[in-house]
């Protein structure tokens, strides 16, 4: 627990608590993203203080984001001030988040002033990567404001404006108290109502010249998506896209039995210009892909699972939350160990709605869980790290480079735990004769009663008893064992149960073949054991396998195959590694690959001659067809 600060010079140290709760400052923000395009924004504060030492935090441990990531080092233009004098401020030697400032005596509040820069060019990560182009912007409130020590982030209220560019439109489930500029030559500023530090944190500002909102429903808790792209064109989707949109809302509310949101609004970005991720917010999240992602075919099947994903986390991950991950500030360390049901949980339950709302076909469903079986099926790395670990190293992990994935091991808790929910869910049908499944689960644990947002926290114990309480069975060891183990293997009976199994051919699936397209790479991962961009540059190579026991490692430059040109002009990169891998089936020759390493060149030999190979699920005649009619529409 945090202590409570003092609210004024003259209140006692053993205040108490529930005093010091109804007496907690309530500070005021003004934003001014006008200059947006220059990915530059401006933060006004008003903050109530007294004389002596006043301590402020930067935003350090982001939710959602499960990191201390917080973007310290583009906070810019600090400046504190009171009736025209300048405050002194330091920063803590020992934590770059805590700013220390010098208060008077005779002040009562302090005005600071700051700046936040974006970043000027595409970077990755979360809410911290790229957020604004020439025609768009996100705004995450974390990035733009220091909260006084002392207060929990319930407590502190936040009363907030922001001005926006000339003729911008915006999206946010902050509720509105006023508006002014709204003719199209005017800027448009927003005055929020007063609302909790945590529940302003949790709510972005989606903001753009491009912006289209498209109501979902029309109930007494409405869901619509804000969508803002860098063309007007980009927003132009066909109307059964939002059709399947539609029937995810309805899905859920079946999934799930109640919702816990007053309103709820999807934020999706669409650019190329921005670091592409979802995340999660209890009333609304922030999702961002390229800019033809509606609109192309081929682009929206491959990220329609993105939106359900950070939906379901309304209920799972923002309604139930882990209690390591609750905390009181976002100075507190958050623990990570129970993400295998924040995130895996999500990501099964994300990926069955994705089929159940039609926005994936059955057979395209199929294919993803298909995609997360074989990726987990060459990943040597579990020999040393168990999924828990996953889990406990995820602040690491996020930010891990591409090479050596398959030995390091990645955040294995989204991928692997659909495959771990997925026996869950045929565990429980099988013992309830069909009866049950983890609808039930859903209801029990995140459904009724509902009504607007608020946390009910949950630990191991309770996922098991909950479980139990569906269906019984030894919850407790079956957790335990797919958390601790080592393989060998993926999880697969999961799908075996389901009536499926995992086989490998030398026909590429269409999401597979969309997805290498989309990344401009060549996924022979499942048969040389190497994932290599069309420039040559090899991201991966799977350790143990045929490119890893040759002598290639990520990093290196593929420049020739079998003594043809592998990238360059008029060279097909894909096409030239493709028909090296069938002309070596039934030989004995090796395939040849000339890499250059650090201006180094070698010629490496490899003794593979199996084919393309690329992973598919085959009905198996012999089980009932229970995949199916778990993703079935409700």
């Amino acid at each position: 627990m945090i202590k409570k600060a003092f609210a004024g010079a003259f209140f006692l140290m053993f205040i108490c608590s529930s005093y010091a709760q109804t007496n907690a400052p309530t500070i005021k923000i003004f934003v001014d993203a006008t200059e947006a395009p220059r990915k530059i924004f401006h933060a006004q504060l008003i903050i109530p203080a007294a004389p002596g030492t006043l301590t402020l935090y930067y935003p350090k441990w982001i939710p959602g984001e499960h990191a201390p990531d917080g973007p310290v080092t583009d906070l810019a233009g600090l400046k504190c001030f009171t009736a025209g004098q300048t405050l002194k401020w330091r920063r803590d030697t020992l934590d770059g988040f805590t700013i220390n400032v010098e208060i008077p005596p005779g002040v009562s509040e302090v005005n600071a002033s700051l700046d936040y820069l974006s970043p000027p060019t595409i970077e990755s990560g979360f809410s911290a990567g790229s957020s604004a182009t020439a025609t768009l912007a996100i705004i995450s409130w974390n990035q733009l404001l220091l909260y006084p020590k002392g207060w929990k982030s319930d407590d502190l209220t936040y009363q907030a404006s922001i001005r926006l560019p000339t003729g911008w439109s915006f999206g946010t489930s902050l509720p509105v108290v006023s508006k002014t500029g709204d003719q199209p030559s005017a800027q448009r500023q927003i005055n929020f109502a007063p609302v909790s530090l945590t529940m302003l944190v949790d709510s972005p500002v989606l903001t753009g010249q491009y912006l289209k909102v498209v109501p979902l429903t029309h109930d007494d808790a409405p869901v619509e998506m804000d969508i803002a792209a860098d063309s007007a064109a980009a927003l132009d989707a066909p109307a059964e896209v939002w059709d399947d949109y539609r029937n995810l809302v309805k899905q859920a509310y079946i999934l799930f039995g109640a919702h816990h949101y007053r309103d709820y609004h999807f934020l999706f970005t669409l650019s190329d210009h921005v670091a592409h991720f979802g995340l999660e917010h209890h009333e609304s999240d922030d999702s961002r892909i390229g800019e033809r992602g509606l609109v192309d075919y081929d682009l929206r099947k491959l990220d329609s699972g993105l939106l359900p994903h950070e939906y379901v986390h309304s209920w799972n991950g923002k309604y139930r939350r882990p209690a390591d991950l609750t905390t009181p500030d976002f100075q507190q360390p958050m623990q990570d160990d129970l993400l295998w049901v924040y995130e895996g949980l999500t990501s099964y339950l994300g990926d069955m709605l994705t089929a159940r709302s039609g926005l994936w076909a059955p057979e395209e469903y199929r294919d993803a869980l298909a995609g997360i079986a074989a990726r987990l099926d060459h990943e040597p790395g579990r020999t040393w790290r168990n999924l828990q670990d996953t889990a406990d190293a995820a602040a690491q992990l996020y930010f891990a480079p591409d090479g050596w994935a398959s030995w390091r091991r990645t955040v294995d808790f989204y991928d692997e735990d659909v495959l771990n929910w997925l026996w869950v869910d045929t565990i429980i049908r099988e013992r309830t004769h069909g009866k049950k499944s983890i609808d039930d689960f859903c209801h029990v644990f995140h459904g009724a009663p509902g009504g607007p947002p608020m946390v009910k926290t949950y630990d191991f114990d309770d996922v098991v008893n909950t479980l139990n309480e569906v269906a019984p069975y030894d919850w407790r060891s079956f957790w335990i064992d797919r958390l601790s183990n080592h393989g060998p293997g993926p999880p697969l009976t999961g799908i075996e149960n389901s009536g499926w199994r995992l086989i490998y051919d030398q026909n590429r699936s269409e999401l597979m073949r969309i997805r290498e397209d989309d990344r401009r790479e060549i996924n022979a991962s499942y048969s040389l054991g190497l994932l290599v961009k069309d420039d040559g540059t090899i991201v991966d190579t799977v350790e143990g396998m045929p490119a890893a026991n040759a002598g290639v490692g990520p990093g290196m430059q593929l420049i020739a195959v079998n003594g043809r040109r592998f990238a360059g002009e008029h060279a097909n990169s894909a096409q030239v590694l493709r028909d090296a891998l069938h002309a070596a089936i039934g030989t004995k020759e090796p395939i040849e690959l000339l890499i250059e390493n650090a201006g180094y060149f070698k010629t490496y030999k490899i003794d593979y001659h199996g084919g393309e190979k690329y992973p598919h699920l085959l009905r198996d005649e012999s089980k009932p067809d229970m995949l199916s009619s778990i993703i079935k529409e409700r």
